[in-house]
Formats: structure tokens, sequence, C-alpha cells
């Protein structure tokens, strides 16, 4: 059996009460609020006003209101996310319930703050909202696989030996091995070997992470070459 991951626990969650669904869900908003946030932007709303209809749209989804409303033959966490925003977008204006920035207002559980910086830095993009949204989930998810290996890293100590490294997963790397082992003192027969089991090492925290956000196994490896086509085209 497909074991339980943090998007299956959400699913269970959502026909009773479920405080591991709860957590998992949360843990889905934090990691992947940014798509959301560009999302709201690009469909045409200021800073100001998508700040707040994202910090509205996440309270709602941890209150548990859009998960009476997914498709259990669609189980993609991705799918269900830009769905729910879409339908909260036009419903917004009929529901007249939007929170007032300010003080003493609900909170999401996490930070979008810094949701503005991040879109100012990103190139202006003439596509479809959706299609930017696509676009930044695959980033977010390799992102976070990322991160989650330099954890890894970090907590055997060897921080400094993944940050000089981690050049080597971004597509082809023009820096020569001979290079990287003079930088680091080590052979480059050394450096070769552990840039290998780094690439291996990132394909399992991918894989692992794009799991986590999907209801069946058979879906994992459709949504990785969704993740690949997506930010190739």
């Amino acid at each position: 059996m497909f074991p339980e991951t943090r998007w299956t626990l959400v699913l269970a969650a959502g026909q009773a009460s479920h405080p591991e669904g709860q957590r998992a869900l949360e843990s889905l908003c934090e990691a992947y609020w940014y798509p959301v946030y560009g999302y709201i932007r690009n469909c045409g709303h200021s800073a100001d006003d998508a700040r707040d209809l994202t910090q509205e749209f996440f309270l709602d989804l941890l209150d548990g209101a859009f998960l009476q409303r997914v498709d259990r033959d669609r189980g993609r966490f991705r799918t269900f996310l830009l769905g729910a925003v879409k339908f909260f977008l036009s419903d917004h204006h009929r529901r007249h319930r939007a929170r007032k920035r300010g003080g003493g207002t609900e909170t999401v559980p996490f930070e979008i703050s810094s949701g503005e910086t991040t879109l100012q830095r990103e190139p202006t993009h003439l596509e479809t909202p959706e299609r930017i949204f696509e676009r930044r989930w695959a980033n977010a998810v390799l992102n976070r696989a990322l991160q989650h290996l330099r954890q890894e890293f970090a907590a055997h100590g060897r921080a400094e030996y993944f940050e000089e490294v981690k050049v080597y997963l971004a597509g082809h790397c023009e820096l020569p091995y001979a290079d990287m082992a003079r930088r680091l003192n080590l052979s480059e027969s050394a450096v070769k070997a552990g840039i290998h089991r780094l690439r291996k090492r990132y394909r399992e925290t991918l894989r692992a992470e794009v799991a986590s956000m999907v209801s069946e196994a058979e879906d994992v490896e459709a949504e990785i070459r969704y993740l690949a086509a997506t930010l190739n085209t």
C-alpha cells in the first residue's frame, strides 16, 4: 500500500476532525503559499490586496472551507490548490467577508510578507496566471527538495561542502571537476564520486517531496514528468 503522506493525511481530514491531517495541511501551505500569492497578483490585484487575499484564502483553507470539495479522483495537492484559489477569487466579492488588515485580526501560522519582494525579482511574463502558477509551483518543489538536502548535509557537519558542490545540481555545470577538487582539497575521483552520490540523493529527495503531495503511488512519476516539462517550456 502507498504509505500515508502529507496530502493523503489531508484527504483523510476532509470528512472529520483529524489533527494529523491539519498539521499536514499547515505544512503544505507553509511550503507552497508563494505560487498562490503570485497567482493572485497576476490576476490583477495590488500587492496589499494580494497579501490580504492570500491570508484570507489560507485561513479558509486551514479552517476546512475547501476540503469538502476535494475530488478524490484527482489527488494532487497542486491541482487542488489552484482550483481552490480560483474558486475563492471568483466567490470573494459575493461573500463580502474579507478580513481587514491591522492589529487584532487572525493570521495564518506562517510568514507571507516576503511574497512581493520575491515577485519583484522575477522576470515579467506575458503568459496566463495559470501557466505562471505552474512554473512557480515547479520551482517551489525543486527548491523544497534542495532545502531538505541542504539540511541533511548540515546535520552531518557538511554544510560548506554542500554549498560548494550544489552547482552541479542546476542543469549543466561547466565547472571542471579538477577545479572543484582543488577548491575542496580533494582528489578529482573523490569529487566525481561525491557529486554522483549528491545527484542520486537529490533525485531521491525530490521524489519524496513529490510523493508527499499526491494520493497514489502511480502519480509520482507523472508529476515528476510534469515538473520537467513545465520548466523546459
